[in-house]
């Protein structure tokens, strides 16, 4: 994997720089300036773009904006401190195929690069809540029925509100007891029961239908 990095913090560059590189990924650049970080994407293609969102002369948005005017289809990923619920939103609707925060374990990050580049989309878990409050008004028509929310078994529905709440499987697993490989197991049959293709639609489902509340409620 060839990775470009724009970020304006020349420490942070340089510490992920050798972080990445010592997991075998080879960065290109590591730039700090923006309008010479555009001219490197264009002239080597890398494999992934790392985008600092809030910098100083133009934002990791207008930089991503650049990018898309400039037809460069290669995966874009904001890395950045910012949790603002229009930051992740703008992101992705601009066309980024990855919003991570700084603070994320190093084989966290590299696992959502490697998805990035296989074609997924990744969010950080924490921000699954902000994006499914963002977006849960466009998905009503999308809400299965109470019929296919029944389907899932009382762990599911647990596991769902964990999801709802942002929580790596890492810490579902923590939280409950259990290994992280169940975890994914679980969360593989709600995905599959709910008809959805993401953690985040999963989400938005457990949100818009209040089911944590009604748990929560009834118990």
């Amino acid at each position: 994997m060839r990775v470009l990095m724009i970020d304006d913090h020349a420490l942070f560059r340089m510490g992920l720089s050798e972080l990445l590189e010592r997991r075998g990924i080879e960065v290109v650049a590591a730039l700090g300036d923006c309008d010479q970080g555009i001219a490197w994407v264009e002239r080597d293609a890398p494999d992934v773009v790392l985008l600092d969102m809030r910098m100083p002369v133009k934002s990791g948005l207008e930089v991503l904006q650049e990018l898309r005017r400039r037809n460069l289809g290669m995966p874009v990923v904001m890395l950045t401190t910012s949790r603002e619920e229009s930051d992740v939103v703008n992101a992705l609707q601009n066309g980024a195929c990855g919003y991570l925060l700084k603070d994320m374990e190093p084989d966290d990050l590299i696992k959502a690069l490697n998805d990035i580049v296989a074609g997924q989309t990744v969010v950080a878990p924490e921000l699954t809540m902000v994006l499914a409050r963002a977006v849960q008004g466009d998905v009503a028509a999308t809400v299965p029925s109470h019929r296919a929310l029944a389907e899932l078994t009382p762990r599911e529905l647990e596991i769902l509100c964990h999801l709802a709440e942002g929580q790596s499987n890492k810490v579902i697993a923590r939280n409950l007891g259990i290994s992280d490989g169940t975890v994914k197991l679980h969360v593989k049959a709600i995905l599959r029961k709910l008809d959805v293709h993401s953690r985040v639609e999963a989400a938005v489902i457990a949100v818009e239908e209040n089911i944590c509340g009604r748990r929560g409620e009834s118990g």
